[in-house]
């Protein structure tokens, strides 16, 4: 009590703060839903309007909000490894491998080449291919779900891509996290190593303790089982974190941890929660990024987005067609693949302390907000892309033939 009311003025002032950028971003995510499209761009616009160098820039108390955002990432993620049973997991990776791959190389290649071309660090350029290969299961999922395709043929080769490329990120991010760190390339190559060994025990861990580990936390009020499963994430992030693994990989694996009954009360109870942290997780990025240098991107972000929605389509189209979709689902796949957001942003987090770190943060904040409205807008008129080539098509086979 002594301690509150001796910072009572710092303490209101957090408080307004906070609360308004709270409140604020309920707001955006009204008008998101009335627009019918996702929240994120409007929450990065919000972060470039009131943070370093916007329209007006909030003092706002720096370690709690960012604290608030890295929770956010551990929900993101945490919330993602809820979306697959073990079964499923072994059926995407059997089925859908080649596909992954076709999605890796079609994809993370231009930002690869776009880092390079920029005159970055190869693992600046490293971060920004994973940053435009990886989709955006959030964006995906409610795209999916708004235009009811749930059902429609080509949904599971979508959902098994996005599977390879989470799993791929449950491997990338560890890997590039330790690249980092850096050091000698002795101590480099035993970081990785070492990641890499400590994701696989604890996947090993999560799959074969799972089923015991959700019968232990199942039971009990919702307060109590609340209680339980964010402790539990915040546990094992902490602990992977410590162990130089991203806590959000952790995190993941929690979620990929648990089943029945105790899967589908995480499922509605943290869902609140991970989307107020996550949306305090986007503001607070795009915080860090200063609009004056968006400038000096949008060329880049631009080209990038339209050569990778491109590339998009193509492993869309790719996995589609491996499952005997039709032209028209081939193209609704790629289409609803286009999206990038959550993942991409928390890729480019981790390039911070980089020397390109802060171009990095802006080049993927603007193709973020470009893909991301894009993708939506794509995947709503999907169909009539797919009308408007076959017409095309159609008119150009009944062309007379000109003899000379």
């Amino acid at each position: 009590m002594g301690m509150l009311a001796a910072g009572s003025t710092e303490v209101a002032l957090a408080f307004v703060e906070v609360g308004a950028i709270v409140f604020g971003l309920s707001l955006l995510a009204r008008l998101a839903g009335r627009i019918g499209m996702t929240a994120v761009p409007l929450y990065l616009v919000a972060g470039l309007a009131f943070g370093e160098g916007g329209l007006v820039q909030l003092d706002v108390s720096e370690s709690f909000v960012a604290l608030m955002a890295e929770i956010g990432v551990l929900l993101l993620l945490f919330a993602l490894g809820l979306e697959y049973s073990d079964t499923e997991l072994r059926d995407g990776l059997r089925t859908g491998w080649s596909s992954g791959v076709v999605d890796m190389v079609l994809n993370a290649l231009p930002g690869f080449a776009m880092g390079l071309l920029l005159g970055w660090s190869p693992l600046a350029a490293v971060l920004l291919g994973g940053a435009t290969w990886i989709s955006s299961s959030g964006v995906v999922s409610k795209v999916l779900s708004d235009l009811g395709r749930l059902g429609f043929r080509e949904t599971p080769a979508v959902l098994n891509l996005l599977v390879i490329e989470d799993l791929a990120m449950a491997v990338y991010l560890p890997v590039v996290a330790a690249l980092i760190v850096g050091g000698t390339l002795l101590a480099t190559i035993t970081s990785v190593f070492v990641a890499l060994g400590v994701v696989a025990v604890i996947m090993v861990v999560a799959l074969t303790f799972g089923p015991r580990l959700s019968n232990m936390l199942a039971g009990g009020s919702d307060e109590s089982f609340l209680l339980a499963i964010f402790g539990v994430i915040l546990l094992v992030a902490g602990i992977a974190q410590r162990l130089e693994v991203s806590g959000a990989i952790g995190a993941f694996l929690v979620g990929l941890a648990l089943s029945g009954r105790a899967e589908h009360r995480a499922s509605e109870l943290i869902a609140p929660l991970r989307d107020l942290f996550a949306a305090v997780f986007f503001v607070f990025f795009s915080f860090q990024v200063d609009p004056a240098d968006l400038t000096s991107v949008i060329v880049p972000a631009v080209v990038l987005a339209v050569v990778t929605t491109f590339t998009k389509f193509g492993s869309g189209w790719y996995a589609a067609r491996r499952l005997g979709v039709s032209r028209g689902g081939r193209i609704r796949a790629g289409a609803t693949l286009v999206a990038r957001g959550e993942f991409s942003i928390v890729i480019a987090a981790l390039g911070v302390t980089l020397a390109d770190g802060n171009e990095l943060g802006a080049l993927v904040a603007c193709y973020v907000l470009t893909t991301a409205l894009a993708g939506p807008v794509l995947a709503k008129f999907a169909d009539r892309i797919s009308a408007a080539l076959s017409t095309a098509n159609r008119s150009r086979s009944e062309r007379p033939v000109t003899t000379v």
